[in-house]
């Protein structure tokens, strides 16, 4: 059992219980009406379970990308680390509001949707140089359809997500732009997670 892969498992499931409970103690509002960076606003109820999800979902794929790198050549498990330190990020500089307004925003609001916008990005190419990496590996090759498609799911939920954030399903769409990604992590993690030391298939194996 390889320990450290696991963190790929813990982080989207704090995440997902944080937004999940997150979402619940928003009297007054919609269950999945208010998006993820709302949920960690100074005005949403109980913030410091959002805040929590983001910094120990940051954390965690961090690790987990440190321990793929050893199975896997090329940017992917760099990407993701990325993703991580942007992650964790996001969670310190926090929305000024629960609810999107109009009018000027502070500069952690700003930055805040910037990292946004870099992490959704992210997101979708990591996964698409996972695919590409597990193509060239036998025993992750039967794992590649899965994250074109996965990638293909992210990018079409976001796409639709972020042209109009202030819809209706906005928060719906956001959730599952997030979660299809986040499952992937996870699924791959798991695996990771349960080869031996011997059935890596990486450069240092190869060596």
């Amino acid at each position: 059992m390889r320990v450290r892969a696991l963190a790929g498992v813990a982080g989207p499931v704090v995440f997902t219980a944080a937004w999940l409970a997150g979402s619940l103690r928003q009297t007054g509002h919609g269950a999945l009406s208010v998006q993820l960076s709302g949920l960690a606003a100074p005005d949403a109820r109980d913030p410091w379970i959002m805040i929590t999800g983001f910094l120990v979902l940051g954390a965690c794929t961090v690790v987990f990308g440190q321990e793929l790198a050893r199975d896997l050549t090329g940017p992917a498990p760099r990407l993701i680390q990325a993703a991580g330190v942007l992650t964790i990020a996001a969670g310190l500089l926090r929305r000024d509001h629960m609810e999107l307004t109009s009018g000027p925003v502070s500069w952690h609001n700003e930055a805040h949707n910037i990292v946004s916008l870099v992490i959704y990005g992210d997101l979708v190419l990591a996964q698409l140089l996972l695919a590409r990496s597990f193509g060239r590996t036998p025993r992750w090759r039967a794992w590649r359809p899965y994250l074109l498609a996965s990638a293909t799911a992210t990018a079409v939920a976001l796409a639709v997500f972020i042209p109009d954030t202030a819809s209706a399903g906005a928060g719906v769409l956001q959730r599952i732009a997030v979660t299809i990604p986040l499952l992937a992590v996870t699924a791959v993690a798991a695996r990771l997670a349960a080869l031996d030391q011997s059935e890596r298939s990486g450069p240092t194996a190869a060596a």
